[in-house]
């Protein structure tokens, strides 16, 4: 008998007096010690089917079929038995680890009351086991993290801190909903290590949800290939990758972003330049506040970056990365040499900076998270025009947002409606249309790539690549995803823990890296497929 039975598993949903089908009768199994990865586009029904094995979906939510968990059937099964097994004997890893985790409640709260509630661990023995688990997870000097809450965490580390909260009681089965997607390729290298051994030493199933499939190859022992809610093939992973036999698994093979952006103009003006850049953040204690350190989040920084090009910026989570783009835009304070455009950026005032602020742009790693709910792809995308003006163009705002949403290959038809509306690929296009309406010199993009699927990545890469191309756009590229960045990057710097530790054309740091940092982090995206 296997550990979790799925049979003939059909899920719909009811909306507006209507009931929209999702997951359409499928069928697959996860025995002990096996891992069995749902891979498929967003919206192939993956992490539905997940959330129905412990009836977690939503009371419009209706489901046929069965799911058995150890014999035992979770569908209709009655709540004292579903509280039982769930976080218990399953587990889930989500993908949103800040949507996942209480902001208002410490690291060691959120993982003590797992243990209290079904181990009955209270006290040192709590604090010891969940120092274990931060440490087996790679957060860095664990004791001094018990007390943060979730906004003093990188993404990868408040992902991290989901994976540790998931292991805590040991489960039989852990459903990992794309859990790596936040972390950098050394963390997930260590990360999916862990969750092998565990599989191996508990004998535990792992079904793991994910669209990066150089991560299923290397861990997955079968795969199920899911599109419009249907599983279209399935079978053994090296069976699956060797010889794909569905038109739409071979599609899903064969995307990757490959290729160059085009070369830099030899006439391209300096548009960003940093001399020796700092940012610390001081460390105060006491009654008064007194300053008795400094986090050293960027030491030094000294880069330059032209019109037209593309500086890649990568390193583990809390490297400093996303810290030095910020400071670039002059949205965190630093100290050191930083011009824009020729412009002492230090020296401007507060309305010359604001003046400035169309010329730098940014396109957040979350574009469900950076949209307001309540706007419309319209009010979302002219938003920027009300802040800054029309930029000397008299044309009526909507038609700027049509011609907009037409360069980044959205329909204005669908300028009415609102985010939840769109699909994943779709929101980050908006979150690009929403930067270059306002015909920018520089825009950064964090991380817009890494929450996609595999084919719209590509879709993505294509697209601000001629962008870049068009408007001579400088970009500022940060991603954990060496793939991505070497699509898109002329020039690269690898950062660790604040430093600027090689730096060099993308093509000589892949191919020459000089540091043994880098040679890691490269050696990692290979293992992972990255």
């Amino acid at each position: 008998m296997s550990l979790l039975e799925v049979n003939n598993l059909g899920i719909a949903f009811r909306q507006d007096g209507q009931t929209v089908a999702c997951v359409h009768g499928i069928s697959f199994t996860v025995d002990r010690g096996e891992t069995v990865a749902l891979v498929g586009e967003s919206g192939s029904g993956k992490s539905v089917t997940a959330l129905s094995t412990v009836s977690l979906l939503g009371a419009n939510a209706e489901v046929q079929g069965s799911v058995k968990y150890d014999g035992q059937e979770m569908v209709g099964a009655d709540e004292r038995l579903l509280r039982k097994v769930r976080g218990n004997d399953i587990s889930f890893i989500f993908q949103e680890p800040m949507t996942s985790l209480n902001p208002l409640h410490t690291l060691e709260k959120q993982i003590r009351e797992s243990l209290e509630l079904h181990q009955g661990l209270t006290g040192d023995a709590a604090r010891e086991r969940i120092i274990e688990l931060l440490t087996k997870v790679g957060i860095r000097d664990p004791e001094s993290r018990l007390t943060a809450l979730p906004h003093q965490l990188s993404g990868g580390q408040r992902q991290r801190v989901m994976i540790a909260m998931a292991l805590a009681n040991k489960p039989d089965i852990l459903i990992a909903d794309e859990p790596t997607t936040a972390l950098d390729v050394t963390i997930e290298a260590q990360i999916l290590e862990l969750l092998a051994e565990l599989k191996r030493r508990e004998n535990m199933g792992l079904l793991f949800i994910t669209h990066d499939l150089g991560v299923v190859e290397r861990i997955a022992d079968k795969v199920c290939v899911m599109k419009d809610g249907m599983i279209v093939e399935t079978g053994p992973t090296k069976e699956i990758f060797a010889n794909p036999q569905h038109p739409y698994t071979q599609k899903l093979l064969a995307a990757a972003p490959s290729g160059a952006p085009e070369p830099v103009p030899q006439k391209a003006k300096t548009l960003i330049e940093t001399q020796n850049l700092k940012v610390w953040f001081p460390i105060q204690r006491g009654f008064l506040k007194r300053t008795v350190g400094h986090v050293k989040a960027v030491n030094d920084a000294t880069i330059t970056v032209r019109a037209g090009e593309t500086l890649g910026i990568v390193g583990e989570s809390g490297s400093g990365k996303t810290t030095l783009a910020l400071a670039i835009m002059r949205l965190i304070g630093s100290e050191g040499g930083l011009r824009f455009d020729g412009e002492d950026v230090h020296g401007w005032s507060t309305r010359a900076l604001r003046r400035r602020r169309a010329d730098m742009q940014i396109v957040f790693q979350d574009p469900f998270g950076s949209l307001s709910p309540r706007m419309t792809c319209e009010q979302i995308i002219a938003e920027g025009l009300g802040v800054h003006g029309d930029r000397g163009d008299g044309r009526p705002r909507r038609d700027l947002v049509a011609e907009v949403m037409r360069e980044v290959e959205l329909d204005p038809a669908m300028m009415h409606r609102y985010p939840h509306e769109f699909s994943g690929g779709q929101r980050q296009r908006i979150a690009i249309a929403r930067a270059m309406i306002l015909r920018p010199k520089m825009v950064v993009l964090d991380e817009p790539t890494s929450a996609l699927d595999m084919t719209v990545q590509v879709q993505i890469v294509d697209l601000l690549r001629a962008l870049q191309k068009k408007y001579g756009l400088a970009y500022l590229f940060i991603s954990h995803d060496l793939k991505v960045v070497r699509a898109m990057s002329h020039k690269m710097i690898v950062m660790k823990q604040g430093d600027i530790v090689e730096a060099g054309t993308a093509q000589d740091v892949f191919e020459r890296p000089r540091t043994e940092y880098t040679r890691t982090l490269l050696s990692a995206a290979l293992d992972t497929g990255r």
